[in-house]
């Protein structure tokens, strides 16, 4: 094996059989994709990051493929510029997982994340401006002469891995806990599509340490195929609320600064949270399945920010486990009265405020400590 592989020799031993057309078919997917997704009506920002994705990805195999092949022969001048191309890969994911979650980076956090690929280039402008054929004995040698260099460089392309798969996840998990303060109801916001997107990817890069370049790209063209099946066609899964302090981020106003200059004292908070609990004992917001903390706080004409907090510090609870608490007790009460008996339990779990079977069962069981037909049981009541 070539001491400087998958960097200068990207040549493994060939395999009984031949990858290539499985390989070409990913190429093939990877650019048609691409084009697919920017074709589009109603392009978002995630949207073009995923075609440009894609796009690299499809580059990046032609490279693997060409050279697979001894296609360095014939295109000797390429030795070198497909280096870089792992090091694109957990930047491009990042910022994609940042996009569909509504955090939009702007061109600083492009530059940041960008930067370190444009050292490995000037890392490697010595290598990169010697003639084509002398790039080509030293590829053919093993990489002789550049030990060092490569080894650095593989050190550096699995702590790029590691970090982004990281910062990934780190970013799904921050918008999960941004959004049930957000939002009462988030059984219908699907983070599926973000967690396949980190697993591929994660592991793509343990057959990067493993070492194993026919399994590494047979990985990223199955990757392909599921990327572009879900990117595709699955277009509600990029249709991801927006939390109000991203909003904010974006575009802040004057009440926000002096919100994170002055935070409200105990006294305000507490005549917020009376304000809340009269709303709730006499409008019952929460029986509306749509509720958010946005609208909540227009109500009562207070900046979500302080909504937000006055919850966090009087009920110890977010905006999603103040509000279902409070649909709990409605259905209690509502499964109570003689007359609802005739209702089943599910339609009385929907008037409280719940949107689905599921989510009524977890937040009830969470609550307390039973299953609503077990509470039910020991109330005497027997309802289907």
């Amino acid at each position: 094996m070539n001491k400087l592989s998958p960097y200068f020799n990207p040549i493994v031993s060939m395999v009984d059989f031949d990858l290539g057309i499985f390989y070409w078919a990913g190429i093939f997917i990877a650019f048609f994709s691409s084009l697919l997704i920017l074709g589009k009506q109603k392009k978002k920002a995630a949207d073009f990051l995923l075609a440009g994705w894609f796009l690299i990805i499809g580059v990046h195999l032609v490279f693997f493929v060409l050279f697979r092949s001894d296609g360095y022969l014939s295109f000797p001048y390429l030795i070198g510029f497909e280096m870089p191309f792992p090091f694109m890969h957990g930047p491009m994911l990042y910022l994609y997982i940042l996009s569909i979650t509504g955090r939009y980076p702007g061109r600083k956090i492009w530059l940041l994340h960008w930067l370190p690929i444009l050292g490995i280039y000037m890392i490697l402008f010595q290598f990169l401006m010697l003639p084509p054929q002398d790039r080509m004995l030293v590829y053919q040698n093993k990489g002789k002469g550049y030990e060092v260099l490569s080894d650095i460089l593989k050190f550096l392309m699995i702590v790029s891995g590691v970090l982004y798969v990281g910062l990934s996840l780190f970013a799904v998990r921050k918008y999960k806990k941004e959004i049930s303060n957000q939002y009462s109801n988030t059984e219908k916001i699907n983070l599926n599509w973000s967690y396949y997107l980190i697993t591929g990817i994660a592991l793509i890069w343990i057959a990067v340490i493993i070492r194993n370049n026919i399994l590494i790209f047979s990985m990223v063209v199955l990757f392909i195929l599921v990327a572009a099946y879900f990117g595709i066609s699955r277009v509600g899964i990029l249709d991801l609320p927006v939390v109000a302090a991203i909003e904010d981020q974006r575009e802040p106003d004057a009440e926000v600064v002096k919100y994170q200059k002055n935070s409200p004292g105990n006294d305000a908070i507490q005549a917020i949270y009376n304000k809340l609990l009269h709303k709730m004992q006499d409008e019952k917001l929460y029986i509306d399945p749509e509720l958010n903390l946005n609208h909540v706080a227009k109500l009562l004409d207070v900046h979500p920010n302080i909504l937000s907090q006055t919850i966090n510090s009087v009920e110890n609870k977010n905006f999603y486990d103040y509000i279902n608490r409070q649909r709990i007790e409605e259905f209690k009460r509502i499964a109570m009265l003689p007359e609802n008996q005739k209702y089943t339990i599910l339609s009385l779990a929907f008037e409280s405020g719940f949107n689905s079977k599921t989510s009524f069962n977890r937040n009830f069981k969470k609550y307390m400590n039973c299953s609503p037909r077990e509470f039910l049981k020991s109330q005497n009541l027997d309802m289907e």
